[in-house]
């Protein structure tokens, strides 16, 4: 288990993200974060990096520029950035926690799995840091309310913290797209379903070759109650204990009993 951590005042804060280091986002996760803590370091890609998921860059070296006392650009992935961070610009002291985002667009369902910036709070907790990823959901055509993830943010990390969670285990927070005023709560949700991808369009290019965009259309369910997708549509703050270990364990089990009979048999 991760320990609670009662007093974050004392925590050293490790922040980073997927969209860059130049992000409304980040900037605003940095005053959170400052809010709650007089240690706070910034380390996050020099440009953005949505969609690359927890990629990890091996084919070229990697560079890192300081920008200020305790903020650095990495030329790399979200990945690239916290681990530079924990095993290099921090190691003499690692960080408490690890908080990444505030992603413009939200993380649900299994848009987790390409998000960059669940991919830095996976990598913190890999690298044994407890870690949290937050993102403001956006309607379609709607610009990001920084405002309500900047309400939400710091009492959700307090509470969350103050709890601890297993160490196999980050967690993944969607602030809704309404004003601070009309939030319904707070709800602990299971991550729903929304695949990216189904919106593909195609295109010829000046010289007659096909092409084609990923759009930004997604499948998903609103109505499965207990969702984070259902929070969030619904007005809440979701926030979603993700695991690590992709284990499905019953079909582990299943598969144990099914290769067990056949060694009999043999």
């Amino acid at each position: 288990m991760f320990p609670p951590i009662t007093d974050l005042s004392g925590a050293r804060i490790l922040v980073s993200n997927d969209d860059g280091i130049g992000a409304p986002g980040i900037k605003l996760l940095e005053r959170v974060a400052r809010a709650l803590s007089r240690d706070v370091w910034v380390v996050a890609p020099e440009s953005e990096q949505s969609a690359v998921a927890h990629s990890l860059t091996i084919r070229r070296p990697l560079r890192m520029r300081r920008l200020s006392r305790r903020r650095w650009a990495v030329d790399g992935t979200p990945t690239d950035s916290v681990l530079l961070a924990i095993n290099h610009l921090l190691k003499d002291k690692k960080p408490d926690l690890v908080l990444s985002g505030i992603n413009r667009g939200g993380n649900l369902g299994e848009d987790v799995t390409y998000s960059g910036t669940v991919a830095a709070a996976i990598e913190g907790t890999l690298l044994g840091v407890p870690s949290i990823a937050l993102s403001q959901y956006m309607s379609p055509g709607n610009p990001p309310r920084w405002s309500t993830a900047e309400h939400f943010a710091a009492e959700v990390i307090r509470r969350v913290t103050a709890v601890g969670w297993g160490r196999g285990v980050l967690i993944n927070v969607n602030f809704p797209d309404v004003p601070p005023p009309a939030v319904t709560g707070i709800a602990i949700t299971r991550q729903g379903k929304r695949k990216l991808g189904d919106d593909l369009m195609e295109r010829i290019d000046p010289r007659g070759e096909t092409y084609f965009w990923i759009g930004a259309q997604r499948a998903e369910e609103r109505s499965a109650p207990g969702t984070d997708i259902d929070a969030v549509v619904g007005g809440a703050v979701a926030v979603t204990p993700l695991r690590v270990d992709l284990t499905d364990q019953q079909t582990m089990r299943q598969l144990e009993t099914v290769f067990a009979a056949r060694a009999l048999m043999e």
